[in-house]
């Protein structure tokens, strides 16, 4: 076992936005006897588009024991039950699909429907087997019903969050304060290191020098600490994930909230629409190598009718991969520092909560020593490329072949094992579900979610024209679980009246 040095008595964070304030909530709560100072500055932007997230950003808040109450109306945010995918096929009857997060009922009521009809439109046979018709999250989307419940229903749901993230971000800060964190304003300009490579203090601008025992890295894409000073490797994913840029704009919401991001394929890339209560968050994620910022920005007017409005648009560069080690040494990396996936399934959140929490963990399990920060790293970089290649498996598997850019991502073959392997199981397999838990493929996307996304995009073999198949039998299945979705859906309050409550 390593040498410990003991818990530390002072942590640095480096950065502000919301991985670091999300860094210095968690670690504030839990090690109440530790000093935690964050310092950021006035000088450097956060990127701060993030304005959604997966069902992680509640684990969060319980975890700082902030209620839904509490931090949801400072933010403008609204529930988010999935994310909706408009355009990314063109197979007649998938133009469009719903991916929900879980619910207690998917299992028991719904999940071996979906599949024994999966197979038999495998095998040919003309059955339903859109993911739309058998969850009952989905059923709420349509609806504009939110995720919450009667007290009655016997049934839990898991939901994600749309917020405004520099509302959130000051949120964060505020209640990170009252927790006892220190906040420094200040610009990093150099970090020093101790004979054996760790890190000992950060130095600003002004001179001053901050030490501490254990430093947090959450400096966004410049990645100060753990890259620029400890030169940890970097691992690019450009060349299975095209986009580096966005182009992102506001636009007036609708009266009734919906309580889904929608996603949009678009000519080259996609556009996210996010409702805030006072607000849509919009923004168009695209490749610079087939389209350039000012004609994705008219793209993205156009698709949103304000080809001729004033209404200010920012443009940002991203770069799509992940660190080789998150922890080395005295540093742990949290946010864009560590990597980043685009947008797309809204996973950066969940990424910063993960790593966060599961560093707490291995640290107090290894005495506050090194000992488990190989097992670490090995498992947040497995985080990060099962997510990636599920969002991979959206360009890989899209029907679109209208532009350069859809075609050349349907065709890239820059593909990881573990991926090809879930296409050929969907292809060929008998049991797609059965064999996915069997070769251990189920990592950061459970089987249904798989499912979902290919059954989804209308990835199936042609129908049989067979005119004495009966499909009768199959229809009533399907009819009767709609009808028990229905009643489920009698328990649900509408999104606007759920946010007035």
């Amino acid at each position: 076992m390593l040498e410990s040095k003991g818990k530390p008595k002072k942590i640095l964070i480096v950065g502000g936005g919301t991985a670091g304030w999300m860094a210095a909530n968690l670690l504030a709560t839990k090690w109440q006897d530790t000093e935690i100072c964050l310092v950021e500055s006035k000088d450097i932007g956060i990127i701060g588009v993030g304005e959604g997230s997966t069902p992680h950003l509640k684990l969060f808040f319980d975890a700082i024991n902030v209620a839904d109450s509490q931090w949801m109306p400072r933010c403008n945010a609204t529930y988010k039950n999935g994310i909706t995918f408009d355009g990314w096929s063109t197979v007649k009857g998938f133009e469009s699909y719903f991916h929900p997060f879980a619910a207690q009922t998917d299992d028991v009521f719904t999940v071996p429907l979906f599949f024994k009809n999966i197979q038999a439109r495998m095998q040919g046979y003309k059955v339903d087997a859109h993911p739309d018709k058998y969850f009952l999250e989905s059923y709420l989307a349509a609806n504009k019903l939110g995720p919450l419940p009667n007290d009655t229903f016997p049934f839990g749901l898991a939901y994600g969050y749309h917020f405004d993230s520099a509302l959130l971000g000051q949120f964060l800060a505020e209640h990170a304060q009252s927790l006892g964190v220190k906040r420094v304003y200040g610009t990093v300009t150099k970090v020093s290191q101790n004979n054996h490579g760790e890190l000992n203090a950060a130095i600003l601008s002004d001179g001053t020098m901050m030490e501490a025992d254990f430093f947090i890295d959450c400096s966004g894409f410049n990645s100060l600490l753990i890259q620029k000073t400890l030169k940890v490797g970097y691992r690019s994913f450009k060349e299975c994930l095209f986009n580096d840029a966005a182009v992102v704009m506001p636009s007036v919401i609708s009266q009734e909230l919906p309580v889904e991001t929608k996603a949009t394929a678009l000519s080259n890339g996609w556009a996210w629409q996010i409702p805030l209560r006072n607000r849509f968050g919009n923004g168009y994620v695209f490749s610079s190598d087939y389209i350039d910022a000012n004609q994705a920005e008219t793209e993205l007017r156009q698709h949103l009718g304000l080809l001729h409005s004033d209404v200010e648009a920012r443009h940002l560069k991203m770069q799509v991969g992940r660190v080789e080690k998150h922890w080395y040494k005295n540093c742990l990396a949290v946010g864009l520092a560590q990597g980043f996936i685009e947008p797309l399934e809204a996973t950066a959140i969940a990424l910063s909560f993960n790593t966060i929490a599961q560093f707490m963990q291995y640290f107090q399990q290894g005495q506050f020593s090194n000992q488990f920060e190989d097992a670490f790293n090995q498992d947040i970089n497995s985080r990060f490329d099962g997510i990636k290649d599920y969002v991979v498996c959206h360009y890989k598997t899209n029907q679109r072949r209208d532009t350069a850019y859809w075609r050349d991502n349907a065709a890239n073959n820059k593909i990881s094992d573990t991926l090809n392997r879930i296409i050929q199981l969907w292809q060929h397999s008998p049991d797609f579900a059965g064999d996915m838990q069997r070769s251990k493929l189920m990592g950061s996307y459970q089987a249904k979610s798989w499912a979902c996304m290919l059954a989804g995009y209308g990835v199936f073999p042609p129908t049989s024209s067979d005119p004495s198949i009966d499909y009768s039998m199959h229809q009533h299945e399907i009819d009767a679980l709609n009808d028990f979705i229905r009643r489920c859906g009698l328990n649900f309050k509408s999104h606007n009246e759920l946010l007035s409550n």
